[in-house]
């Protein structure tokens, strides 16, 4: 079963389902508050749970493969990353006032990804926001850039940029700085074809829409939660993971209203 509800019902919708012996894969936020996400840890918790949450991005080829890479040693020690995630333009404002805010609705896939790849969890968030882009966004009671910094108990610091307005396309990069050099998965253009000339090289547009930029990692998620469904595989990312999101959502949440470093 796919619980694609809105935000509000995710949590309930899963546990239902859960109870009632479906495989589930429910998109992210598991729910808007942390304390009532660790309240369905008695359906949720455990390895043989058949939910997959819906962090698409773990799918995605580039990204995995900076992954192995930093798993490989490539870049000898990982030290630092930096995660940028740029929306074209703002959604609707009615969505926004719905959404769970930029840190639960937009960013959480960020908070993930820093997770996946630091391989270590962070233990102090600092953040920061304003609002540029829409001063209705601020009437929403939200607000559409952020900057997050992450930092792990090791050291490892990992840097988030957040707009709901790039005006150049959808910005997907993120840069992995080791001890012996950088590894970078770049943003993708609607073709491969370049122009080059007495004014400079010019390449195409980027990938405009997360519906386009994201296809293939969706179809790769859907093909892993086929194989839950069977029986042949396990979920690579499940209730524990969609916690710990959520928990970094609310401190990033916490020190940007506080301007304080928060401590996990």
């Amino acid at each position: 079963m796919v619980v694609a509800s809105p935000t509000d019902q995710h949590l309930d919708h899963t546990r239902r389902a859960l109870a009632a012996g479906k495989a589930v894969m429910c998109e992210k936020p598991l729910d808007l508050d942390l304390t009532t996400a660790l309240g369905a840890a008695d359906v949720m918790s455990g390895d043989n749970v058949p939910l997959l949450l819906g962090f698409n991005r773990r799918f995605d080829r580039h990204f995995s493969t900076l992954k192995q890479q930093i798993i490989a040693g490539r870049i000898g020690s990982l030290e630092s990353l930096l995660i940028v995630s740029h929306d074209p333009s703002p959604p609707p404002v009615a969505y926004i006032k719905v959404s769970g805010g930029l840190f639960k609705d937009m960013a959480i896939h960020d908070f993930d990804m820093a997770r996946f790849l630091l391989d270590e969890e962070p233990v102090e968030v600092f953040a920061t926001t304003a609002c540029l882009v829409d001063p209705a966004i601020r009437e929403a009671g939200d607000f559409d850039t952020a900057r997050t910094v992450l930092k792990t108990a090791s050291g490892k610091i990992c840097v988030i940029s957040n707009s709901r307005r790039s005006g150049y396309g959808y910005d997907q990069r993120i840069e992995a700085y080791g001890s012996k050099g950088l590894l970078k998965a770049d943003n993708l253009t609607e073709t491969t074809v370049s122009h080059w000339g007495q004014d400079g090289a010019q390449a195409d547009t980027f990938q405009n829409f997360f519906l386009s930029r994201y296809a293939d990692a969706y179809r790769a998620e859907a093909d892993h939660f086929s194989d839950i469904i069977t029986g042949a595989s396990k979920p690579c990312v499940g209730y524990r993971d969609a916690i710990r999101a959520l928990a970094l959502a609310e401190a990033a949440a916490r020190s940007a209203t506080t301007g304080q470093v928060v401590h996990l």
